[in-house]
């Protein structure tokens, strides 16, 4: 979880979160819920749904004007936290087990290249290696990695990443995940063959690095 993400679950707003997770609730429910003025409780939902954490949903009751509720939206459900990797971890074990390195190998370059072009919708398709590659961070960055590029006298391009996202499993598995999945997520996204790993976090880095020769 962000440091951003763990702010927003404290104080009146994570308890507000709290209690829109288990139901939808009006103003006045969480004003008497939490013991604060219901002034206060909607300037909280109206600061919350600026950000897209929740929605007002309308119920009508019986006579008179359908009662707003406010309800979390997917980005506010993902505030709280996931054990994906824990799950991840379990499945790759599992296939190993079953299958053989060799078919998981085969079926994480797969689903890499399946990554890529789905993110690859976002990014323009021409333009420079380094212009692809600049696009590819910031296509890359809303994924939740913190990437960057940087490109030599020589036009190599170096794309530096602070974060991973699959952290976990990557520690786990750090062939899979490294050498094969990110590696042709990053191969398939620029159409550049021969991507170099420099450094990555699941061997024990501090962040990934991947390097683009000039070709």
């Amino acid at each position: 979880m962000t440091a951003a993400a763990e702010e927003l679950l404290e104080g009146t707003r994570g308890r507000i979160l709290e209690e829109l997770a288990s139901a939808p609730r009006t103003a006045r429910d969480l004003s008497k819920t939490l013991g604060i003025q219901e002034s206060a409780a909607r300037g909280h939902l109206d600061r919350m749904q600026e950000r897209g954490l929740v929605i007002p949903s309308f119920r009508r009751e019986g006579v008179g004007r359908p009662r707003k509720r406010y309800v979390l939206t997917p980005l506010g459900q993902d505030l709280f936290p996931k054990q994906y990797d824990r799950i991840l971890d379990s499945v790759v074990s599992e296939l190993l087990a079953r299958e053989g390195e060799g078919y998981v190998s085969a079926l994480f370059a797969e689903a890499g290249r399946r990554m890529a072009r789905e993110v690859a919708e976002e990014i323009p398709k021409r333009g420079s290696l380094a212009e692809r590659a600049r696009d590819l961070v910031a296509a890359l960055n809303r994924l939740g990695f913190r990437c960057s590029a940087t490109v030599s006298p020589q036009g190599d391009v170096r794309i530096t990443r602070t974060n991973c996202v699959f952290r976990h499993s990557a520690l786990s598995h750090p062939y899979l995940l490294c050498e094969v999945f990110d590696k042709h997520l990053t191969e398939t996204l620029l159409g550049q063959v021969g991507v170099d790993l420099e450094d990555s976090i699941g061997r024990g880095g501090m962040r990934c690095t991947h390097l683009i020769p000039l070709r």
